[in-house]
């Protein structure tokens, strides 16, 4: 990022400049019409200012005698009143709070280079030189740098993939990043009364969610529920799934925990659609804590406000687009169409359609509509209005899924390179971590002392089926980097390194 882009404050974070805001015009225009309420209302305000000093008691009286002499309906339209209020309180939804979460960091033992990634992709002895040279490629254009993660049984030489290091794996990843919240927010693991968890392509007997039960000692009625097979995206469906949970059982805390296995599902094969994700995908996990109790509102880090989740199942290129198969030869991976980035853009339209009116302010949604009924009814030859999302939110957290979904993104939602920042360091940082990557991404965004009271957050992420999941939450409070507990970001002891600049091309060394 260049220096035009980006002003540093000085505790190593990094604050908007005039660049991304938007023009002077457009701002007027945008505080005119979000106003215009008050506006109107301001001359109603300024007669009954001028006409309540001249009340006299005499006007107090009459009024009084006018009730009085209808008390029956007086008292009719108070119970009616007080009826719909109840009945409005006990069905408005519960207000559901984000304590705090956790991004689980591998130690040292488990980094892997670009040069290592090549060595064990050499030494497995099983993929052709024209497929080395391909993922060679790969690598050098994906935007992950040389401090991402794998697990032991991949990059022990010769690899040991199987059942003992998979659970090995996923047990190391969920009960760190679980730790790791509930030391930061005290909760006691026999207060949690709801468990979500979500990974792809792990699924054991006895569950993943099972597992925790056991490691922790959770009570026996907690509602306990394991995801798989739902692709990155389920990160925001196990946050919508606890949201739901939450709005019946009361008074109580919602565990989601959010990761990916790569042990079991490195892929040992030559199929070039199925290469891709030895390429991206990287070793990672979150755990965060959620809760209904109004208690807790006052030390909860984020309001969730809306999510909203978009679904293209039914419709068979987007349903194969990500699909996992067995190749030719027999083994199974995950393979990638090349329809991919046209689905997850489909997906994207519908998914921002449904939420734009939940959270756009009504003077961008004017400016859509006016450019709609010019083009479809008036037939006037004008490009469609985008959204300005920025108008909505202070922070994008989009999934890292690769370079390509992200310069997709930038495009479409006319972002810059700041709102991209996160995103496109977690990439480079930790590779595609699946559904977890949203929260290695909000962490980075606190690390850099960008939350102020009042921000807001949308989390956007795709998934195999195909799926878009968006989720938006709010900031409760202004969240100082500085004094968050120990361990408690992943980012912490290195924040002042980022962001880095990421070449288009990155050269991998020969071995």
């Amino acid at each position: 990022m260049s220096s035009q882009e980006k002003t540093t404050t000085g505790g190593g974070g990094v604050i908007e400049n005039a660049r991304h805001r938007p023009s002077k015009l457009k701002l007027c225009y945008h505080l005119a019409v979000s106003n215009a309420l008050y506006l109107l209302l301001a001359p109603v305000a300024a007669v009954l200012a001028l006409r309540f000093p001249r009340l006299t008691a005499s006007d107090l009286a009459a009024l009084q005698t006018s009730l009085t002499a209808n008390l029956p309906l007086s008292i009719a339209l108070l119970g009616v009143c007080a009826v719909l209020a109840t009945a409005y309180l006990m069905r408005r939804p519960r207000a559901v709070y984000l304590l705090d979460f956790a991004c689980y960091k591998p130690g040292p033992e488990h980094t892997v280079t670009r040069e290592t990634f090549m060595r064990q992709s050499a030494a497995a002895g099983v993929f052709t030189d024209d497929n080395l040279a391909f993922q060679r490629k790969i690598l050098e254009r994906s935007g992950l740098g040389q401090g991402t993660y794998f697990p032991k049984a991949v990059l022990n030489s010769p690899p040991n993939p199987c059942m003992a290091e998979a659970r090995a794996e996923a047990e190391t990843v969920m009960f760190g990043a679980i730790d790791q919240v509930l030391a930061k927010t005290g909760v006691r693991a026999r207060d949690i009364g709801i468990i979500v968890v979500n990974c792809s392509l792990f699924n054991p007997t006895p569950s993943l969610s099972a597992m925790i039960v056991n490691h922790y000692n959770l009570r026996g009625n907690v509602a306990s529920y394991n995801l798989g097979g739902m692709g990155c995206s389920a990160g925001l469906i196990s946050i919508d799934l606890a949201k739901q949970l939450l709005q019946v059982h009361r008074n109580t805390y919602a565990l989601v925990v959010s990761m990916e296995n790569i042990t079991l599902n490195w892929y040992w094969g030559n199929n070039r659609s199925m290469l891709m994700s030895n390429c991206l995908f990287r070793m990672g996990g979150a755990a965060v804590l959620l809760t209904n109790r109004g208690a807790d509102r006052r030390r909860a880090k984020y309001q969730l406000v809306h999510t909203v989740r978009t679904h293209h199942g039914a419709d068979n290129r987007a349903y194969q687009c990500v699909f996992q198969e067995e190749d030719e030869t027999g083994r199974v991976g995950v393979a990638l169409s090349k329809d991919l980035m046209a689905v997850a853009g489909e997906a994207l339209k519908t998914n921002i359609t449904t939420l734009g009116p939940l959270v756009l302010p009504m003077s961008e949604q004017i400016l859509f509509l006016a450019s709609l009924i010019g083009k479809k009814v008036l037939g006037l030859r004008i490009k469609p209005y985008i959204p300005d999302f920025k108008m909505a939110f202070e922070h994008f957290c989009i999934h890292a899924g690769g370079r390509a979904v992200l310069d997709t993104i930038e495009k479409n939602l006319e972002l810059s390179g700041w709102h991209m920042e996160p995103s496109r360091m977690t990439l480079y940082r930790w590779g595609n971590t699946s559904s977890s990557s949203l929260w290695y991404e909000l962490a980075y965004t606190e690390a850099q002392g960008r939350v102020r009271r009042g921000h807001r957050a949308w989390q956007i992420a795709f998934g195999s089926g195909f799926k878009c999941n968006s989720a938006v939450w709010r900031a409760l409070r202004t969240i100082d980097p500085a004094k968050e507990k120990a361990g408690g970001n992943p980012w912490a002891e290195e924040i002042h390194c980022f962001p880095v600049d990421v070449p288009k091309v990155e050269s991998v060394a020969a071995s």
